[in-house]
């Protein structure tokens, strides 16, 4: 039970909880209750926000999970960012939107190497609108499976997201589910599929970040999946 109440806070996090929690200490001092208050359901909310839950992550190799927490918003054929490498053919982007109550750790969808970590500076329209893809500020990133496929995966900001943080450098090993980045505060992921993959969710529905299996790359040759902690 205390494991399920005390969650990881993201290392990220603690410097907007110190200040929201420093601002609330000095409000109660000076006895303004109208500023304590706003900023202890700031504390709160940011502690909240920032949390850092471990998850159990699928072990199978023919599977493509969710890069992120939240609802996938839409789910249509476009042409991947050029940036990414892959090509003028449009592939199936499944974009999911993160809203500021959601977990913002993004996780690799497969084990992989880096192929592409490239940054582009933008808009910050609403992350639900379908243009956010290819307007709003973004970092975008290609994993190179072992079998030669690439996955292409995008952190998109949002018109309250300001802060696109990645991890990984190209060249870098990542495991399936291993986080990769976060975004600040409210946003969105969009993952690309490769040709021939088979699609497992659908708009509408809520994704868990490391645990949700969104496709199936070989179908007819998927094995019985098992699950570790990451």
């Amino acid at each position: 039970m205390l494991a399920n109440f005390f969650v990881p806070i993201l290392a990220d996090g603690w410097r907007f909880i110190a200040l929201f929690a420093g601002a609330a200490f000095l409000g109660a001092l000076t006895g303004a209750a109208w500023l304590f208050w706003p900023l202890m359901i700031l504390t709160l909310w940011s502690i909240y926000f920032f949390r850092d839950p471990p998850r159990g992550v699928p072990q199978d190799d023919g599977i493509l999970i969710a890069p992120a927490d939240g609802l996938v918003q839409m789910i249509v054929d476009a042409v991947p960012p050029a940036e990414l490498g892959l090509g003028n053919e449009a592939l199936t982007r499944v974009s999911i939107f993160l809203s500021i109550f959601d977990v913002h750790i993004n996780r690799a969808p497969c084990a992989a190497s880096v192929d592409v970590v490239a940054y582009r500076p933008g808009k910050f329209l609403n992350a639900a609108a379908d243009k956010a893809s290819d307007e709003n500020e973004r970092m975008a990133i290609a994993l190179r499976r072992p079998d030669g496929r690439v996955i292409g995966c995008v952190q998109i900001a949002g018109w309250v997201a300001r802060r696109i943080v990645c991890y990984i450098k190209p060249g870098q090993a990542v495991a399936a589910g291993e986080r990769f980045g976060h975004i600040r505060f409210g946003s969105r992921t969009d993952l690309y599929l490769p040709p021939g993959a088979r699609l497992l969710v659908a708009p509408g529905q809520r994704m868990i970040g490391g645990e949700t299996v969104m496709a199936e790359l070989d179908p007819v040759a998927a094995a019985p999946r098992a699950a570790i902690e990451f």
